[in-house]
């Protein structure tokens, strides 16, 4: 990632690092206020990562820090751009909606900082701000590209068919989506997620990423959606997105995934409905050639929330992989399940290769949080830890 800023800017945006440590989610949140006031801006966003309680305004505070600290290093933050990029894209974010993020950005660093946002502050991150623009419209654009010329591709929203539902526990539904066109679409790569568009009369639009559950076939796709309490768009596919209901989505997008011909042994850890790129995973394993060792771990609250059971043992008896489902609280009629409690860190280390496997961990944030942490202090190294947030990651192009 390389870009040329001016040694001035350099300095500069450095000196602001402790402006950025003290005032900056009160910048991001007057940012997104600014930015709010477009409705079709505002329609871009997920609005639950935002307002008082969202995490997303503390996520962009703190990847905007982290870019002032590493501005003299951008190479640092390369897979924190990666992960930005394919959020854009899976968003549908383009060139032309960059100059209304960064003229909200810099009314809230100059509404916040007051005085001390002096003439040279402003222009020294006025071009900061483009020079990472320009770093993440060149990757988007190569992103954009590279699905729109693939086998079944396509750019922008394309209407898919509920072709089928299938009630997977008591807070999770599986939809499986064909293209209205019957052409073919481009094939995920597992643990990937789609985006979609979901409009309903008289209300504002709503975006949202849902994981695929099952692996690539050229034909369709499955995503496996939990009701949400209080969730607009979970809820509104829980209860009326039936067979037959056209859904727009976005083509496949995210950079956490399994690789095309794993070499180490892979360990696929997941909490509640987690389990949903794990699936997606699991099952691309099952239907080719492999030598790698497989452990699926699971954890949820009982059976009841328990998604996809039975598939998984099946496909554990396809591939021979180690199965180990955690409940948390179980029922006396439950028996989809291997142990009691929640899934500890040191069984995980016991039970697990952890000098020669690839993690892969999806679940909510706490979840992360406990095992991404506890496998590094384990020694387990960094590039063999890979994971996935639900919403805003909190570490988001932390340094």
């Amino acid at each position: 990632m390389a870009t040329t800023l001016s040694p001035n800017t350099i300095e500069t945006v450095k000196a602001t690092v402790p402006a950025l440590e003290a005032h900056g989610l009160k910048i991001t949140r007057r940012m997104y206020d600014r930015l709010f006031r477009d409705d079709e801006i505002r329609a871009l966003f997920n609005q639950s990562h935002h307002g008082e309680t969202g995490s997303q305004p503390k996520a962009l505070a703190g990847a905007v820090l982290a870019y002032a600290r590493n501005i003299e290093t951008l190479g640092a933050l390369g897979p924190a751009v990666e992960r930005i990029a394919q959020k854009h894209v899976a968003l549908q974010i383009l060139p032309e909606h960059y100059p209304y993020v960064g003229e909200a950005l810099l009314g809230a660093i100059g509404d916040v900082l007051g005085d001390a946002a002096t003439d040279e502050v402003m222009t020294a991150w006025e071009e900061a701000y483009w020079a990472l623009a320009d770093i993440l419209m060149a990757r988007e654009k190569t992103l954009y590209d590279r699905t729109a010329a693939a086998p079944g591709g396509w750019t922008g929203w394309r209407d898919f068919v509920v072709a089928d539902r299938k009630t997977e526990s008591d807070v999770i539904t599986s939809f499986l989506l064909r293209p209205a066109d019957d052409k073919p679409v481009v094939p995920h790569r597992p643990g990937q997620y789609l985006t979609f568009l979901i409009e309903r009369p008289g209300e504002v639009p709503q975006r949202r990423n849902y994981s695929i559950s099952a692996a690539p076939n050229g034909e369709s796709y499955r995503i496996s959606v939990k009701r949400e309490p209080g969730g607009v768009a979970s809820g509104w596919l829980h209860d009326s997105a039936v067979p037959g209901t056209i859904l727009k989505v976005a083509p496949p997008a995210g950079e956490f995934v399994l690789p095309d011909q794993p070499s180490r042994p892979v360990v696929l850890l997941s909490g509640g409905v987690g389990l949903t790129p794990m699936v997606a995973m699991f099952e691309s394993l099952a239907t080719r050639p492999t030598a790698a060792t497989i452990h699926y771990i699971h954890g949820t609250l009982d059976g009841s929330a328990h998604a996809m059971s039975d598939h998984v043992r099946k496909l554990a008896e396809r591939t021979g992989a180690n199965v180990n489902v955690f409940y948390e609280h179980p029922k006396p009629q439950d028996q989809g399940y291997d142990a009691v409690g929640r899934i500890p860190l040191d069984w995980l280390v016991e039970n697990t290769p952890t000098g020669e496997a690839d993690y892969f961990i999806c679940g909510p944030t706490a979840f992360l949080r406990t095992f991404v942490t506890g496998l590094e202090h384990a020694g387990v190294a960094r590039d063999r830890i890979h994971y996935e947030y639900f919403g805003p990651a909190d570490d988001l192009m932390a340094a």
